[in-house]
């Protein structure tokens, strides 16, 4: 091992796994009942996380979208391709509202962090508000205005689109038609309602069951990778 990093070495690979395994024992503890194993573990992880990211977030996003900007000719160390670029002063407003953020910290001018946090909410909330109206509004209104027949298609194909045109289109008709309160929900338009609250009971279903199931593949994975240890397979 001499010259080796200690890092890289086997004995390092084998520490590494086995506070793996005990951490992931910590999490799972919580299923019996809440313990100072799994507080422990709790904190380390949102601890930890939190430093990474702090971290990731200061060398991939402040150094160059803000320091690379303001003080070009002082990154040649961090950002050698920031050298030599002009002097951006219009980016000393987001250095000013950072810092008047960090003013949380003082309890007398804590207020002064509202109005730096109200700029931040305001400017994201209406540059994503056409992104958002894009993606989620007029793209859905997009799909459910599809042609129902195709030329150049199969028949088999052909049929399929079709149905599957039909499909989203009433289903979208009648989910609307549930949230028009103007007229009584009886007769034909009754029904047409609460065949659209199947349609959202089913849209909110499939999403809930694709974020179960996410959660179940990482479930899978550590309780694999606790097999693995278990038998020696890791380490």
């Amino acid at each position: 091992m001499e010259g080796q990093p200690f890092l890289a070495s086997p004995l390092a690979s084998a520490i590494g796994v086995w506070i793996a395994a005990f951490m992931t024992l910590m999490i799972f503890s919580f299923l019996y009942k809440d313990n100072p194993f799994y507080k422990f573990a709790e904190h380390l992880f949102v601890g930890i996380s939190a430093a990474y990211w702090m971290t990731v977030a200061f060398w991939t996003t402040l150094i160059p979208n803000l320091f690379a900007r303001l003080f070009p000719s002082q990154m040649g160390g961090v950002l050698p391709a920031a050298v030599g670029n002009d002097w951006e002063w219009q980016y000393l407003v987001p250095l000013i509202l950072g810092l008047i953020l960090l003013t949380r910290l003082v309890n007398r001018i804590a207020w002064l962090s509202r109005w730096a946090m109200a700029f931040v909410i305001g400017f994201a909330a209406g540059t994503n508000f056409t992104r958002y109206l894009q993606s989620d509004f007029v793209s859905q209104i997009h799909n459910t205005m599809v042609p129902l027949y195709e030329p150049g298609r199969t028949a088999g194909a052909t049929i399929g689109s079709v149905f599957s045109s039909l499909v989203v289109v009433g289903g979208v008709i009648c989910a609307i038609i549930y949230f028009y309160f103007s007229k009584e929900h009886k007769g034909a338009f009754g029904k047409a309602a609460r065949v659209g609250i199947w349609v959202l009971m089913t849209a909110f279903g499939a999403s809930f069951g694709y974020t179960v199931m996410a959660r179940v593949s990482l479930l899978t994975g550590r309780m694999r990778y606790l097999i693995e240890w278990a038998s020696g397979q890791s380490w």
